[in-house]
C-alpha cells in the first residue's frame, strides 16, 4: 500500500479526472479497504477540497467547487501550460500583470527542478496589435525550445513553412533558416519569433506556429543591438511596412461627411476630431497610400482630402482603377 501522502495524491488525481467515481472502484484503484478510502476522503476535506458524497446504489464521491482555494495538483503539462499564460498576462490589458508575476512566483517555488528551469528561460514580450482571423496554435514545446535557445542565447536551426500556391493551400519548406534568436513575443494571439538571419544577414520576425526547431542548437553569440532597442515597437513597425519606427510610412487627413460617433467605431488607431454634427476630421496610417486612400473610401460618405499631396494624387489613381474596372468589357455580362 502507498504511504498516505502519495495516496492522497493519487485520490485527488483520480477525482480530477472524472466527474463521479463510485466508492467500490475508488477503493479497487488505490487498493485500498472502503473504510481506508473513507478516511483519505475526510483528510482531503480538511486540506480544503470539497469532496462531496454521491447517493446511490453503489455510493460515491465527487470533487466538487469550494468556498476556498485548497493546494493544487498539477501535472507538467498543465504546469507549463499555466506558466506560459501567466507570462503573457501583461499582454491583456485586463490589469492584472501584478496579480500575474506574483502567482507565476508561487508557481514557481512548488515546481520540481525540471520544470522549473524550463519556465526560468521562458521571456515573452506582448506586442498590442488586432487579432488575426485565424490563428493556428504553436505547439508549447515548440515556444518552449524557442525560448530555451533565447535565454541560452544558441544559434538555433529550424525549419520554416511558408504559405505556398493559392491553388493548392499547401505550405512550402524552404532550406532551414540559422538565426541568432533574441526575442519571443506575442501579438493579436500569435506567437512569433525576433531573430537576426545568418544567411540574409537582416533582422527577421517569424511565425512561431511556421517554425520546427532542429537540434542540437549551435553555438553561442554575442546579442546584437535591435533597431531602436526597444521590441515591441520594432515588431510593431515591421507589421506597418516600417524598418524604423512603430508608426505607419503613410499617414494622411480627410474630412467626412458623417458624424464623429459613426466613424470612431471604425477608426481603428486613427484619431477623428468633431467638425460638426455631420462632419468630423479622420487622421489614420496605412502602409502605403493606396491602401490609405482604399480605407477612407470604406466610409459610405463625401470625402474632403486634407492631405498630404500624395494621398491625393493615390485617390485619382484609386478612381482611375475603379473607373476602368467599371467599364471593363470583358465582364461577364451573365453576373450582373
Amino acid at each position: 500500500m502507498q504511504k498516505t501522502s502519495a495516496r492522497l495524491l493519487s485520490l485527488l488525481s483520480l477525482l480530477q479526472a472524472r466527474r463521479d467515481w463510485p466508492g467500490a472502484l475508488l477503493s479497487r484503484r488505490l487498493d485500498v479497504s472502503p473504510r481506508t478510502l473513507r478516511r483519505d476522503i475526510d483528510r482531503l476535506r480538511e486540506l480544503g477540497y470539497p469532496v462531496l458524497a454521491v447517493k446511490g446504489p453503489d455510493g460515491g464521491y465527487r470533487l466538487d467547487a469550494g468556498t476556498r482555494l485548497p493546494p493544487l495538483l498539477f501535472d507538467d503539462e498543465q504546469a507549463i501550460a499555466l506558466a506560459v499564460a501567466l507570462r503573457t498576462a501583461a499582454g491583456t490589458g485586463a490589469g492584472i500583470e501584478d496579480g500575474a508575476a506574483r502567482a507565476l512566483t508561487t508557481l514557481r517555488q512548488v515546481m520540481p527542478a525540471r520544470l522549473r528551469h524550463r519556465i526560468d528561460a521562458l521571456h515573452v514580450t506582448p506586442v498590442e496589435g488586432s487579432a488575426p482571423r485565424s490563428r493556428p496554435q504553436a505547439d508549447a514545446g515548440v515556444l518552449m525550445a524557442l525560448s530555451a535557445a533565447v535565454h541560452a542565447r544558441e544559434v538555433l536551426r529550424f525549419d520554416h513553412a511558408v504559405p505556398g500556391p493559392a491553388d493548392t493551400g499547401d505550405d512550402v519548406v524552404p532550406p532551414p533558416r540559422r538565426v541568432e534568436p533574441h526575442h519571443l513575443v506575442t501579438r493579436g494571439g500569435r506567437w512569433y519569433l525576433v531573430a537576426w538571419d545568418l544567411d540574409r544577414e537582416d533582422w527577421r520576425v517569424f511565425r512561431a506556429d511556421r517554425v520546427t526547431p532542429r537540434t542540437p542548437t549551435g553555438p553561442r553569440f554575442t546579442p546584437r543591438e535591435l533597431p531602436g532597442q526597444d521590441v515591441a515597437a520594432f515588431v510593431t513597425g515591421r507589421f506597418r511596412g516600417s524598418d524604423h519606427s512603430p508608426d505607419w510610412p503613410c499617414r494622411g487627413r480627410a474630412v467626412l461627411r458623417l458624424p464623429a460617433s459613426a466613424v470612431f467605431p471604425y477608426a481603428a488607431d486613427g484619431t477623428v476630431e468633431e467638425l460638426g454634427p455631420d462632419r468630423c476630421r479622420l487622421t489614420l496610417g496605412s502602409w502605403s497610400w493606396p491602401a490609405l486612400a482604399a480605407a477612407l473610401c470604406v466610409f459610405d460618405a463625401d470625402i474632403e482630402v486634407v492631405g498630404p499631396a500624395a494621398l491625393k494624387e493615390a485617390f485619382a489613381g484609386l478612381a482611375d482603377r475603379c473607373a476602368r474596372a467599371a467599364a471593363d468589357p470583358s465582364a461577364d455580362p451573365a453576373s450582373s
